[in-house]
């Protein structure tokens, strides 16, 4: 019987590929919007209206989704083109500019999220409160290393000499 690390192993790049597999084919079904995996990713950064009335930063979003302002200032122009967000100058700060989904970009970004809220209830479905706090710790440990060996590419290389 192989190791549980094996195992583990396995049913992690498993589930990582069929959810990139899935979202490309819900992606084909958008494909008339011309919208790639990634600038469904950054709509959902950008977040709902409702929870975001007046719109992230573009500071906002490059810190959630851990990518330089660069570009993501060059994403959110590509999609202001395509009609998914708006930029506009900020009512208190005008020297800031926030960013918010249009109709059009909410519309995607609901149907993004209620593949994601389907997926979730579907692992949950069958499971005993037991099995459901475990599953959690064992994400929130998951997502601790990931975010532990993120920061630690971020950190400049120290000279050996």
């Amino acid at each position: 019987m192989a190791s549980f690390e094996s195992q583990l192993n396995s049913l992690l790049v498993r589930a990582y590929r069929s959810i990139e597999q899935i979202e490309e084919q819900q992606l084909s079904s958008l494909r008339r919007m011309n919208l790639t995996i990634g600038e469904i990713h950054l709509l959902e950064a950008v977040g709902a209206p409702r929870e975001y009335p007046e719109g992230k930063t573009i500071s906002e979003i490059s810190d959630c989704l851990g990518i330089s302002l660069p570009s993501v200032t060059l994403a959110i122009n590509k999609l202001v083109k395509k009609g998914f967000v708006e930029k506009q100058k900020s009512q208190r700060d005008g020297r800031m500019v926030h960013v918010r989904l249009t109709a059009l970009g909410n519309k995607v970004n609901r149907a993004h999220e209620y593949f994601h809220r389907k997926m979730a209830a579907s692992i949950a479905g069958d499971m005993e409160e037991e099995e459901k706090a475990a599953l959690l710790r064992g994400m929130g440990k998951l997502n601790a290393f990931l975010d532990r060996n993120l920061h630690k590419q971020e950190k400049p290389s120290e000279d050996p000499s």
